[in-house]
């Protein structure tokens, strides 16, 4: 074959980026942002993810700043416990959006314990940084929004919400839709971090007053305010729906890591 024959030959289709980027390869696209997590999920034997919600906008220092504070720690405590379980599949991984404000402070403190952490970034008009505490080989980034959902959802053992905007208001309707409908074929434990705030923002009661909503809709939610507490009340749940008694038997052997501190 010539030289300018070889030269003008057209690439195949899945090395094509014009094409890739087209409208008719945005079903290839998705796709990728399935089978590319998938991927390597499997390859970190990540078998399931405790999800960190929360605003981007609330700093250490802030008016917020204890929420920070109590999510690091939130997340260092529920690491410290999920790597004492056994080989050979990484259990209860602590998972945010990848970006600042609580999701820095949760893969933080998953870091602080030793921990790998997973982050689900997006791409978006304004540049959302991974933050620097993300473990590199599960820092993710998505095009789009309903793929990123999908995995925050299907992995996900545990929800905890802590107060945020729109973005952590939509999460959460999410999921306790998907709950209330029984579209999720699993337990779930959706946990709102700062019951102040909470019902503040989010008139629960009048919801069941009016109808809209049923009083069981109720049980679907657990309102916390404290790290300890919050780590007893997980581990409660996730002990009874997704251990085995000599797994549960094996981690209460050792020292009482809930109650250290780094």
């Amino acid at each position: 074959m010539s030289k300018s024959a070889h030269l003008n030959r057209a690439p195949v289709a899945y090395k094509n980026e014009a094409f890739l980027d087209s409208w008719n390869g945005r079903s290839l696209r998705i796709l990728a942002e399935y089978l590319e997590p998938l991927d390597r999920f499997s390859r970190e034997k990540i078998r399931d993810t405790v999800v960190f919600f929360g605003s981007a906008r609330i700093q250490e220092d802030g008016p917020l700043g204890r929420y920070w504070r109590d999510a690091r720690e939130f997340a260092r405590l529920i690491t410290q416990w999920s790597d004492a379980l056994e080989p050979p599949t990484r259990r209860f991984v602590v998972c945010t959006g990848g970006g600042p404000g609580i999701m820095e402070a949760a893969n933080r403190g998953a870091r602080d314990a030793g921990g790998k952490s997973i982050g689900l970034n997006i791409a978006l008009p304004f540049e959302q940084q991974p933050n620097p505490y993300l473990s590199p080989e599960l820092n993710f980034q998505f095009n789009y929004f309903f793929m990123r959902k999908f995995w925050f959802a299907y992995l996900a053992k545990a929800l905890i919400v802590f107060p945020g905007g729109f973005g952590t208001l939509d999460e959460l309707s999410e999921i306790l839709t998907l709950a209330q409908t029984q579209k999720l074929e699993k337990k779930i434990m959706i946990m709102l971090y700062g019951t102040e705030f909470w019902k503040e923002v989010i008139n629960f009661d009048a919801l069941v007053k009016h109808g809209v909503i049923g009083a069981e809709d109720m049980k679907l939610m657990t309102f916390v305010d404290d790290p300890h507490d919050a780590l007893d009340q997980l581990k409660r749940f996730l002990s009874k729906h997704y251990l085995q008694p000599h797994q549960v038997r094996a981690v209460e052997e050792l020292p009482d890591i809930a109650k250290s501190r780094i």
